[in-house]
Protein backbone atom coordinates (compact mmCIF):
# COMPACT_ATOMS: atom_id res chain seq x y z
CA UNK A 1 0.00 0.00 0.00
CA UNK A 2 0.69 3.46 -0.51
CA UNK A 3 1.66 4.86 2.96
CA UNK A 4 1.31 9.06 1.51
CA UNK A 5 -2.75 7.62 0.57
CA UNK A 6 -5.62 7.47 2.53
CA UNK A 7 -7.68 4.08 2.04
CA UNK A 8 -10.43 5.72 0.10
CA UNK A 9 -13.97 5.40 1.91
CA UNK A 10 -17.28 4.25 0.27
CA UNK A 11 -20.10 6.07 -1.01
CA UNK A 12 -23.44 5.74 -2.01
CA UNK A 13 -23.30 6.85 -5.83
CA UNK A 14 -24.34 11.02 -6.34
CA UNK A 15 -27.21 10.51 -8.27
CA UNK A 16 -28.92 7.66 -6.33
CA UNK A 17 -28.51 8.76 -2.81
CA UNK A 18 -30.08 12.43 -4.24
CA UNK A 19 -33.12 10.39 -3.78
CA UNK A 20 -33.05 8.77 -0.76
CA UNK A 21 -32.34 9.98 2.82
CA UNK A 22 -29.78 6.69 3.67
CA UNK A 23 -26.40 7.82 4.62
CA UNK A 24 -24.00 9.00 2.09
CA UNK A 25 -20.89 7.75 3.03
CA UNK A 26 -20.71 3.72 3.74
CA UNK A 27 -17.20 3.95 6.25
CA UNK A 28 -14.85 1.27 6.78
CA UNK A 29 -14.57 -2.54 7.26
CA UNK A 30 -12.31 -3.79 9.18
CA UNK A 31 -9.43 -4.54 6.45
CA UNK A 32 -9.88 -1.29 6.05
CA UNK A 33 -10.15 0.61 9.09
CA UNK A 34 -6.69 -1.83 9.90
CA UNK A 35 -5.11 -0.85 6.91
CA UNK A 36 -5.30 2.79 7.49
CA UNK A 37 -4.64 2.34 10.97
CA UNK A 38 -0.99 1.16 9.72
CA UNK A 39 -0.22 4.51 7.79
CA UNK A 40 -0.31 6.24 11.56
CA UNK A 41 3.41 7.03 12.78
CA UNK A 42 2.31 7.02 16.44
CA UNK A 43 3.83 10.37 16.74
CA UNK A 44 5.32 10.92 20.78
CA UNK A 45 4.08 14.46 20.65
CA UNK A 46 0.89 14.13 18.76
CA UNK A 47 -0.24 17.39 17.13
CA UNK A 48 -3.78 15.51 16.61
CA UNK A 49 -4.58 15.27 20.12
CA UNK A 50 -3.88 19.33 20.98
CA UNK A 51 -6.43 19.34 17.27
CA UNK A 52 -9.22 17.53 18.98
CA UNK A 53 -11.74 19.89 21.55
CA UNK A 54 -12.28 17.36 23.73
CA UNK A 55 -8.46 15.54 23.48
CA UNK A 56 -9.14 11.82 22.89
CA UNK A 57 -6.23 9.80 22.53
CA UNK A 58 -5.95 9.25 18.82
CA UNK A 59 -2.38 7.31 18.80
CA UNK A 60 -3.90 5.08 21.34
CA UNK A 61 -6.96 4.14 19.94
CA UNK A 62 -5.46 3.90 16.09
CA UNK A 63 -2.62 1.63 17.59
CA UNK A 64 -5.34 -0.80 18.91
CA UNK A 65 -7.54 -0.52 15.68
CA UNK A 66 -3.41 -1.56 13.95
CA UNK A 67 -3.47 -4.81 16.16
CA UNK A 68 -7.56 -5.32 15.74
CA UNK A 69 -8.15 -4.55 19.16
CA UNK A 70 -11.50 -2.74 18.68
CA UNK A 71 -13.07 -3.29 22.15
CA UNK A 72 -9.87 -1.28 23.34
CA UNK A 73 -10.17 0.89 20.85
CA UNK A 74 -13.69 1.72 21.79
CA UNK A 75 -12.76 1.98 25.69
CA UNK A 76 -10.54 4.79 24.79
CA UNK A 77 -11.90 6.91 22.95
CA UNK A 78 -14.85 6.72 25.42
CA UNK A 79 -12.65 7.54 28.25
CA UNK A 80 -12.73 11.52 26.37
CA UNK A 81 -16.01 11.39 24.22
CA UNK A 82 -19.91 10.76 24.91
CA UNK A 83 -20.83 10.69 21.46
CA UNK A 84 -17.58 8.88 19.06
CA UNK A 85 -20.43 7.53 16.01
CA UNK A 86 -21.90 11.46 16.05
CA UNK A 87 -17.95 12.94 16.05
CA UNK A 88 -16.59 10.29 13.43
CA UNK A 89 -19.30 11.53 10.99
CA UNK A 90 -19.75 15.19 11.57
CA UNK A 91 -17.11 16.50 13.33
CA UNK A 92 -15.09 19.25 10.66
CA UNK A 93 -11.59 16.43 11.18
CA UNK A 94 -9.88 18.35 8.39
CA UNK A 95 -9.54 21.84 10.41
CA UNK A 96 -9.26 19.92 13.46
CA UNK A 97 -6.87 16.49 14.91
CA UNK A 98 -6.49 15.52 10.79
CA UNK A 99 -5.31 19.18 10.16
CA UNK A 100 -3.00 19.06 12.59
CA UNK A 101 -1.74 15.43 11.45
CA UNK A 102 2.16 15.36 10.94
CA UNK A 103 1.01 12.94 7.81
CA UNK A 104 -0.57 15.63 6.04
CA UNK A 105 2.25 17.49 5.81
CA UNK A 106 4.00 14.67 2.77
CA UNK A 107 0.47 13.10 1.49
CA UNK A 108 -2.80 12.53 2.74
CA UNK A 109 -3.82 12.64 6.40
CA UNK A 110 -4.91 9.65 8.88
CA UNK A 111 -8.41 9.58 7.91
CA UNK A 112 -9.18 9.72 12.14
CA UNK A 113 -12.50 10.77 11.87
CA UNK A 114 -13.51 7.87 9.84
CA UNK A 115 -11.55 5.71 12.00
CA UNK A 116 -13.29 7.20 15.28
CA UNK A 117 -16.41 6.19 13.07
CA UNK A 118 -15.36 2.50 12.26
CA UNK A 119 -14.56 1.77 15.75
CA UNK A 120 -17.95 3.31 17.52
CA UNK A 121 -19.73 1.50 15.07
CA UNK A 122 -18.18 -1.79 15.20
CA UNK A 123 -18.71 -1.55 19.12
CA UNK A 124 -22.69 -0.47 18.66
CA UNK A 125 -23.42 -3.81 16.66
CA UNK A 126 -21.03 -5.82 19.13
CA UNK A 127 -22.50 -4.71 22.01
CA UNK A 128 -19.94 -2.93 23.64
CA UNK A 129 -20.93 0.04 26.26
CA UNK A 130 -18.60 2.39 27.79
CA UNK A 131 -17.18 1.60 31.30
CA UNK A 132 -19.06 3.68 34.41
CA UNK A 133 -18.57 4.86 37.58
CA UNK A 134 -16.98 2.38 39.99
CA UNK A 135 -18.48 4.34 43.44
CA UNK A 136 -21.10 6.91 43.75
CA UNK A 137 -20.60 10.64 45.12
CA UNK A 138 -24.16 10.94 46.27
CA UNK A 139 -24.63 14.33 44.92
CA UNK A 140 -27.57 15.65 42.24
CA UNK A 141 -26.87 17.77 39.25
CA UNK A 142 -29.20 18.52 36.65
CA UNK A 143 -28.29 19.10 33.01
CA UNK A 144 -30.27 21.44 30.99
CA UNK A 145 -30.36 20.08 27.02
CA UNK A 146 -29.59 16.94 25.79
CA UNK A 147 -27.74 18.21 22.57
CA UNK A 148 -23.97 17.61 22.40
CA UNK A 149 -23.12 19.67 25.28
CA UNK A 150 -25.34 18.64 27.84
CA UNK A 151 -24.80 15.10 26.59
CA UNK A 152 -21.12 14.93 27.19
CA UNK A 153 -21.37 16.80 30.48
CA UNK A 154 -23.28 14.13 31.70
CA UNK A 155 -21.63 11.00 30.79
CA UNK A 156 -18.83 12.49 32.22
CA UNK A 157 -19.99 13.42 35.27
CA UNK A 158 -22.10 10.21 35.44
CA UNK A 159 -18.41 8.55 35.10
CA UNK A 160 -17.06 10.47 37.98
CA UNK A 161 -20.24 8.83 40.41
CA UNK A 162 -22.76 11.58 40.09
CA UNK A 163 -26.30 11.24 40.24
CA UNK A 164 -27.33 13.51 37.14
CA UNK A 165 -30.34 14.34 35.48
CA UNK A 166 -31.37 15.66 31.73
CA UNK A 167 -34.03 18.08 31.12
CA UNK A 168 -34.60 18.18 27.14
CA UNK A 169 -37.43 20.64 25.91
CA UNK A 170 -38.85 18.87 22.88
CA UNK A 171 -40.25 15.19 23.01
CA UNK A 172 -37.15 13.51 21.81
CA UNK A 173 -33.77 13.55 23.33
CA UNK A 174 -30.52 14.91 21.24
CA UNK A 175 -30.79 18.76 20.68
CA UNK A 176 -29.42 19.58 16.77
CA UNK A 177 -28.38 15.79 16.53
CA UNK A 178 -32.08 14.68 16.04
CA UNK A 179 -33.62 18.73 14.93
CA UNK A 180 -30.80 19.83 13.09
CA UNK A 181 -28.59 17.05 11.27
CA UNK A 182 -30.18 15.28 8.37
CA UNK A 183 -30.57 11.40 8.38
CA UNK A 184 -28.41 10.70 5.35
CA UNK A 185 -25.77 12.51 7.23
CA UNK A 186 -26.71 11.44 11.04
CA UNK A 187 -28.70 8.45 11.07
CA UNK A 188 -31.22 8.82 13.97
CA UNK A 189 -32.03 5.29 15.02
CA UNK A 190 -29.16 3.12 14.12
CA UNK A 191 -26.57 6.05 15.73
CA UNK A 192 -27.79 9.05 17.84
CA UNK A 193 -30.28 6.91 19.90
CA UNK A 194 -27.99 4.17 20.10
CA UNK A 195 -25.06 7.05 21.28
CA UNK A 196 -28.19 8.72 24.07
CA UNK A 197 -28.76 4.79 24.89
CA UNK A 198 -25.12 4.93 25.86
CA UNK A 199 -25.24 7.79 28.25
CA UNK A 200 -27.99 6.53 29.77
CA UNK A 201 -26.31 3.33 30.62
CA UNK A 202 -23.71 5.26 32.58
CA UNK A 203 -26.88 6.34 34.87
CA UNK A 204 -27.87 9.36 33.45
CA UNK A 205 -32.04 9.92 33.52
CA UNK A 206 -33.28 12.11 30.98
CA UNK A 207 -36.67 13.40 31.38
CA UNK A 208 -38.35 14.77 27.94
CA UNK A 209 -41.18 17.43 27.52
CA UNK A 210 -39.74 20.14 30.68
CA UNK A 211 -39.27 23.93 29.22
CA UNK A 212 -37.19 25.10 31.84
CA UNK A 213 -37.97 28.47 32.30
CA UNK A 214 -41.67 27.46 32.07
CA UNK A 215 -41.94 24.00 33.75
CA UNK A 216 -39.46 23.99 36.45
CA UNK A 217 -37.05 27.34 37.29
CA UNK A 218 -33.21 27.09 37.66
CA UNK A 219 -33.44 28.62 40.94
CA UNK A 220 -36.16 26.03 42.01
CA UNK A 221 -34.07 22.93 40.48
CA UNK A 222 -31.51 24.11 43.19
CA UNK A 223 -33.38 25.57 45.76
CA UNK A 224 -36.49 22.64 45.89
CA UNK A 225 -35.31 19.94 43.60
CA UNK A 226 -31.73 18.99 45.20
CA UNK A 227 -29.86 19.61 43.01
CA UNK A 228 -26.33 20.85 43.89
CA UNK A 229 -25.25 22.15 40.54
CA UNK A 230 -26.79 22.94 37.23
CA UNK A 231 -25.21 22.71 33.77
CA UNK A 232 -27.04 24.98 30.94
CA UNK A 233 -26.58 22.90 27.44
CA UNK A 234 -29.89 24.90 25.66
CA UNK A 235 -27.80 25.37 22.37
CA UNK A 236 -28.95 27.86 20.20
CA UNK A 237 -32.29 27.88 18.72
CA UNK A 238 -33.33 30.99 17.84
CA UNK A 239 -33.13 31.48 13.88
CA UNK A 240 -31.88 34.52 11.94
CA UNK A 241 -33.20 36.57 9.31
CA UNK A 242 -31.88 39.10 7.31
CA UNK A 243 -34.86 42.03 7.68
CA UNK A 244 -35.58 42.32 3.87
CA UNK A 245 -39.23 43.27 2.06
CA UNK A 246 -40.97 40.11 1.56
CA UNK A 247 -39.45 38.01 4.69
CA UNK A 248 -42.82 37.36 6.03
CA UNK A 249 -44.27 35.96 2.36
CA UNK A 250 -45.79 32.48 2.47
CA UNK A 251 -43.29 30.10 1.57
CA UNK A 252 -40.05 31.25 3.81
CA UNK A 253 -38.45 29.28 6.20
CA UNK A 254 -35.56 29.54 8.39
CA UNK A 255 -33.24 26.56 7.91
CA UNK A 256 -34.31 25.45 11.82
CA UNK A 257 -38.02 25.07 10.89
CA UNK A 258 -37.06 23.38 7.94
CA UNK A 259 -35.13 20.93 9.00
CA UNK A 260 -36.42 20.38 12.17
CA UNK A 261 -39.86 18.98 10.20
CA UNK A 262 -37.84 16.84 7.76
CA UNK A 263 -35.38 15.30 10.20
CA UNK A 264 -37.28 15.60 13.76
CA UNK A 265 -41.20 15.05 12.54
CA UNK A 266 -39.90 12.76 9.84
CA UNK A 267 -41.70 14.76 7.08
CA UNK A 268 -39.67 13.43 4.22
CA UNK A 269 -41.75 10.23 4.94
CA UNK A 270 -44.83 10.57 2.82
CA UNK A 271 -46.75 8.73 5.61
CA UNK A 272 -45.63 11.69 8.24
CA UNK A 273 -48.43 14.02 8.95
CA UNK A 274 -46.04 16.36 9.57
CA UNK A 275 -46.37 18.61 6.38
CA UNK A 276 -43.75 20.57 4.35
CA UNK A 277 -42.64 22.32 1.15
CA UNK A 278 -41.90 20.38 -1.58
CA UNK A 279 -40.83 23.08 -3.27
CA UNK A 280 -40.08 22.86 -7.36
CA UNK A 281 -37.57 25.46 -7.11
CA UNK A 282 -35.41 26.44 -3.84
CA UNK A 283 -33.13 29.02 -2.61
CA UNK A 284 -30.93 28.56 0.34
CA UNK A 285 -29.17 31.63 1.91
CA UNK A 286 -26.33 30.58 3.29
CA UNK A 287 -23.06 28.82 3.21
CA UNK A 288 -22.71 27.12 6.23
CA UNK A 289 -22.97 23.41 7.08
CA UNK A 290 -26.81 24.00 7.85
CA UNK A 291 -27.24 25.68 4.71
CA UNK A 292 -26.02 22.51 3.01
CA UNK A 293 -27.57 20.62 5.06
CA UNK A 294 -31.35 22.45 3.72
CA UNK A 295 -30.06 22.43 0.38
CA UNK A 296 -29.05 18.65 0.27
CA UNK A 297 -32.88 17.50 1.89
CA UNK A 298 -34.46 20.13 -0.40
CA UNK A 299 -33.02 18.18 -3.08
CA UNK A 300 -34.11 14.90 -2.03
CA UNK A 301 -37.88 16.21 -1.88
CA UNK A 302 -37.58 16.87 -5.36
CA UNK A 303 -36.88 20.43 -5.86
CA UNK A 304 -34.12 22.11 -7.92
CA UNK A 305 -32.51 23.85 -5.46
CA UNK A 306 -29.78 27.32 -5.41
CA UNK A 307 -27.02 28.08 -2.78
CA UNK A 308 -27.43 31.71 -2.34
CA UNK A 309 -23.92 33.18 -0.72
CA UNK A 310 -22.76 36.36 -1.01
CA UNK A 311 -19.12 35.70 -0.52
CA UNK A 312 -16.84 33.89 -3.51
CA UNK A 313 -16.66 29.84 -2.66
CA UNK A 314 -13.32 30.05 -0.98
CA UNK A 315 -14.86 31.89 2.03
CA UNK A 316 -17.50 28.89 2.04
CA UNK A 317 -18.08 28.34 6.19
CA UNK A 318 -19.48 24.98 5.63
CA UNK A 319 -17.36 22.10 5.55
CA UNK A 320 -14.90 20.68 2.04
CA UNK A 321 -16.77 17.21 2.38
CA UNK A 322 -20.38 19.10 2.87
CA UNK A 323 -19.79 21.45 -0.25
CA UNK A 324 -18.47 18.60 -2.69
CA UNK A 325 -21.30 16.44 -1.72
CA UNK A 326 -23.66 18.86 -2.67
CA UNK A 327 -21.87 20.24 -5.63
CA UNK A 328 -21.89 16.09 -6.79
CA UNK A 329 -25.77 15.71 -5.91
CA UNK A 330 -26.82 18.43 -8.64
CA UNK A 331 -27.10 21.78 -6.20
CA UNK A 332 -26.49 25.40 -8.26
CA UNK A 333 -24.17 27.53 -6.17
CA UNK A 334 -24.86 31.24 -6.84
CA UNK A 335 -21.68 32.90 -5.28
CA UNK A 336 -21.24 36.59 -4.93
CA UNK A 337 -24.95 36.93 -4.60
CA UNK A 338 -27.17 38.37 -1.93
CA UNK A 339 -30.79 38.82 -1.73
CA UNK A 340 -32.25 42.52 -1.15
CA UNK A 341 -36.28 41.25 -1.90
CA UNK A 342 -38.58 37.90 -2.01
CA UNK A 343 -41.67 38.68 -4.49
CA UNK A 344 -45.12 37.51 -3.80
CA UNK A 345 -47.95 37.11 -5.63
CA UNK A 346 -51.18 38.58 -4.33
CA UNK A 347 -51.95 35.89 -1.83
CA UNK A 348 -48.67 36.45 -0.37
CA UNK A 349 -46.63 33.05 -2.01
CA UNK A 350 -43.31 33.41 -2.65
CA UNK A 351 -42.49 34.17 -6.55
CA UNK A 352 -39.07 34.81 -6.91
CA UNK A 353 -36.04 36.86 -4.93
CA UNK A 354 -34.10 40.12 -6.26
CA UNK A 355 -31.12 39.83 -5.83
CA UNK A 356 -27.64 41.83 -6.28
CA UNK A 357 -24.48 40.17 -7.60
CA UNK A 358 -21.22 40.64 -5.33
CA UNK A 359 -17.55 41.44 -5.33
CA UNK A 360 -14.78 41.07 -2.71
CA UNK A 361 -13.30 44.42 -1.16
CA UNK A 362 -10.95 44.68 1.85
CA UNK A 363 -11.14 42.17 4.98
CA UNK A 364 -13.26 42.86 7.35
CA UNK A 365 -12.53 41.98 11.35
CA UNK A 366 -13.25 38.40 10.77
CA UNK A 367 -10.43 38.71 8.24
CA UNK A 368 -12.52 37.62 5.51
CA UNK A 369 -13.09 40.04 2.34
CA UNK A 370 -16.25 42.02 2.89
CA UNK A 371 -18.56 41.83 0.29
CA UNK A 372 -19.79 44.92 -1.57
CA UNK A 373 -22.40 45.24 -3.89
CA UNK A 374 -21.62 45.49 -7.61
CA UNK A 375 -23.47 48.40 -9.47
CA UNK A 376 -25.81 47.58 -11.96
CA UNK A 377 -26.02 44.07 -11.21
CA UNK A 378 -29.56 43.32 -9.65
CA UNK A 379 -31.36 40.34 -11.18
CA UNK A 380 -34.31 38.62 -10.40
CA UNK A 381 -34.86 34.85 -9.79
CA UNK A 382 -37.60 32.54 -10.31
CA UNK A 383 -38.58 30.66 -6.90
CA UNK A 384 -41.22 29.08 -4.52
CA UNK A 385 -39.07 28.52 -1.85
CA UNK A 386 -36.72 30.28 0.16
CA UNK A 387 -34.60 28.77 3.04
CA UNK A 388 -32.97 31.54 5.24
CA UNK A 389 -29.82 29.82 6.97
CA UNK A 390 -28.10 33.05 8.29
CA UNK A 391 -27.27 31.63 12.03
CA UNK A 392 -29.25 30.91 15.07
CA UNK A 393 -29.22 32.55 18.67
CA UNK A 394 -29.68 31.63 22.22
CA UNK A 395 -33.39 31.51 23.34
CA UNK A 396 -33.18 34.11 26.09
CA UNK A 397 -35.99 32.42 28.25
CA UNK A 398 -33.62 30.66 30.47
CA UNK A 399 -31.27 33.47 30.77
CA UNK A 400 -34.72 35.80 31.66
CA UNK A 401 -36.21 33.27 34.14
CA UNK A 402 -32.75 32.95 36.34
CA UNK A 403 -32.14 35.75 38.97
CA UNK A 404 -28.19 36.56 38.60
CA UNK A 405 -27.37 34.94 35.24
CA UNK A 406 -25.34 37.73 33.27
CA UNK A 407 -26.31 37.66 29.27
CA UNK A 408 -23.86 39.70 26.71
CA UNK A 409 -25.71 41.79 24.14
CA UNK A 410 -26.18 38.75 21.73
CA UNK A 411 -28.23 36.84 25.00
CA UNK A 412 -25.84 34.17 24.88
CA UNK A 413 -24.80 33.65 28.72
CA UNK A 414 -21.31 34.65 30.02
CA UNK A 415 -19.49 31.86 31.23
CA UNK A 416 -15.80 31.44 31.79
CA UNK A 417 -13.22 28.57 30.40
CA UNK A 418 -14.56 26.10 33.30
CA UNK A 419 -18.19 26.58 32.28
CA UNK A 420 -18.39 29.33 35.28
CA UNK A 421 -21.54 31.64 34.86
CA UNK A 422 -22.17 34.73 37.39
CA UNK A 423 -24.44 32.92 39.41
CA UNK A 424 -22.91 30.38 41.91
CA UNK A 425 -23.81 26.66 41.15
CA UNK A 426 -24.57 27.15 37.67
CA UNK A 427 -22.54 26.32 34.97
CA UNK A 428 -23.10 26.78 30.92
CA UNK A 429 -21.45 25.49 27.52
CA UNK A 430 -21.87 24.79 23.76
CA UNK A 431 -24.19 27.07 21.91
CA UNK A 432 -25.90 29.34 24.67
CA UNK A 433 -22.31 30.48 25.68
CA UNK A 434 -20.95 30.99 22.17
CA UNK A 435 -23.81 31.19 20.01
CA UNK A 436 -24.23 28.70 16.86
CA UNK A 437 -20.82 26.57 16.21
CA UNK A 438 -20.03 23.17 16.02
CA UNK A 439 -21.11 19.48 17.71
CA UNK A 440 -17.28 18.88 18.60
CA UNK A 441 -17.00 22.52 19.89
CA UNK A 442 -20.06 22.13 21.98
CA UNK A 443 -18.80 18.85 23.64
CA UNK A 444 -15.26 20.59 24.34
CA UNK A 445 -17.53 23.12 26.24
CA UNK A 446 -19.51 20.63 28.10
CA UNK A 447 -16.21 18.29 28.88
CA UNK A 448 -14.94 21.19 30.61
CA UNK A 449 -17.97 22.23 32.34
CA UNK A 450 -18.06 18.78 33.92
CA UNK A 451 -14.49 19.22 35.02
CA UNK A 452 -15.85 22.43 36.91
CA UNK A 453 -18.57 20.91 38.71
CA UNK A 454 -16.70 18.01 39.74
CA UNK A 455 -13.99 20.57 41.20
CA UNK A 456 -16.71 22.71 42.63
CA UNK A 457 -18.97 20.55 44.08
CA UNK A 458 -15.32 18.80 45.36
CA UNK A 459 -14.46 21.85 47.66
CA UNK A 460 -18.34 22.80 48.76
Amino acid sequence: MDVFKKVPVREQDAQERATNFEEVCLGYNLEEAMSEASRCINCKNAQCVQGCPVSINIPGFIAQVKEGNIEGAYQTISESSALPAVCGRVCPQESQCEGKCIRGIRGDAISIGKLERFVADYARENGIKPEGAKEKKGKKVAVIGSGPSGLTCAGDLAKMGYDVTIFEALHEAGGVLVYGIPEFRLPKEAVVKKEIENVKSLGVKIETNVVVGKSVTIDELLNDEGFEAVFIGSGAGLPKFMGIPGENANGVFSANEYLTRSNLMKAFDETSTTPIMRGQKVAVVGGGNVAMDAARTALRLGAEVHIVYRRSEEELPARVEEVHHAKEEGIIFDLLTNPVEILKDEKGWVTGMKCVKMMLGEPDESGRRRPVVQPDSEFTMELDTVIMSLGTSPNPLISSTTEGLEVNKWKCIVADENGLTSKEGVYAGGDAVTGAATVILAMGAGKAAAKGIDEYLSNK
